[in-house]
């Protein structure tokens, strides 16, 4: 698993500092360099989609890293809390 996570931090992506609730939709701001507004609108309009706007989300929010690299999945496994 160590391995797995490793592979998602070395990505680059991370969740947004401006973030409201889980910082998907500023990361993917920062990453495209769109306004974070318009991608927090684009996100909410994927959710008319529910199982593939807010699934996507949920793995998103589960697998994408925090700013300091931790990744929530991995902590529930009790994984690398400490950076």
């Amino acid at each position: 698993m160590r391995k797995l996570f490793d592979a998602i931090r070395n990505i680059g992506f991370r969740r947004g500092p401006d973030r409201v609730l889980g910082g998907i939709s500023g990361g993917l701001a920062e990453l495209t360099g769109l306004n974070v507004w318009l991608v927090r609108l684009l996100v909410l309009a994927s959710f008319l989609l529910p199982v593939l706007g807010i699934g996507a989300y949920l793995v998103a929010w589960v697998l994408t890293p925090w700013q300091d690299g931790s990744i929530p999945l991995e902590q529930v496994f009790g994984g690398r809390l400490e950076q």
